[in-house]
């Protein structure tokens, strides 16, 4: 009885580490919209977060087709492109970010990984300024605590959260004030966009000035159960209500990305890779 029930068990096991690996290579585009009457003029943004190296076919190349078709007028990068534990391999992002720098405008925000790679020069040494010295000579705007203006009526800020807001079981508070230390006030009159790496601080970036925050980080809480979300995050917090989707605050949005990769718990069941359009429409 007791080796049937074994045999039972590996058998579901294995089921399901083989619907993950297939998941894994199940790029999802899905689109949302998000109305302002601060945008001046229709935009369309990609959002591309926590790649970590995973390849879409031979050199990205059905990632790359998905964006193409999108045919975004910008592609924002919400970090974590790569794996850094201990050494970091950035050649499968750069080999991307190099094809769509030649095809549209690219902003860069950092995630915990590039952050990573940025503070512990005694095990990355100059990986990270190499990084961004390479990302720059494409054209691509590196936005570490940093705003660019897109057209007349866009901003678009990136900040570099401290390792604490990593932290795993419970990660330091983010408030206005640290905020504005890091990036300075919010714009006001142009639709302001924050890539902040961390969903768990749309409140603060809510009240910073963001009208839409960028998240990714929770890889969609790496099983999805229907009616309950995510089950658990990197930092082990369970059933967290914001591991993916669209939310709103009084007029203010946050989208968090189910992300494209996996590291360190290399599962995804019901939660497949996910490419994120957003449509910014003009409100009257």
């Amino acid at each position: 009885m007791w080796f049937a029930a074994g045999a039972l068990c590996a058998i579901a096991g294995a089921g399901l580490l083989l619907r993950s690996e297939y998941e894994k290579e199940q790029l999802s585009v899905e689109r949302t919209v998000v109305e302002s009457a601060k945008i001046g003029k229709d935009c369309t943004l990609v959002f591309l977060s926590d790649l970590h190296n995973h390849r879409f076919g031979e050199d990205n190349r059905r990632l790359l087709d998905a964006v193409d078709k999108i045919s975004p007028d910008l592609v924002l990068i919400g970090g974590d492109m790569m794996i850094s534990k201990g050494g970091a391999d950035t050649s499968v992002s750069l080999a991307l970010l190099q094809q769509l720098a030649k095809r549209f405008p690219v902003f860069y925000g950092n995630g915990n990984h590039e952050n990573r790679m940025r503070r512990e020069t005694s095990v990355y040494g100059d990986q990270y300024e190499s990084y961004v010295c390479s990302l720059k000579s494409l054209g691509i705007k590196v936005l570490g605590n940093r705003t660019e203006l897109f057209r007349g009526d866009i901003a678009v800020t990136g900040i570099d959260l401290e390792p604490g807001c990593y932290r795993k079981f419970r990660p330091d508070d983010l408030n206005v004030e640290e905020i504005e230390k890091k990036v300075g006030k919010a714009s006001l009159e142009r639709f302001q966009i924050l890539l902040c790496h961390s969903p768990l601080y749309f409140y603060a970036c809510r009240n910073w000035g963001a009208d839409l925050t960028l998240s990714g980080h929770f890889h969609g809480g790496t099983i999805r159960i229907p009616g309950l979300g995510g089950v658990m995050t990197p930092q082990y917090q369970f059933f967290l209500p914001w591991c993916a989707g669209k939310f709103e605050e009084n007029g203010k949005y946050m989208i968090v990305s189910r992300g494209l990769g996996t590291h360190s718990i290399n599962i995804r069941l019901n939660n497949k890779p996910q490419l994120v359009v957003v449509d910014l429409k003009r409100k009257a």
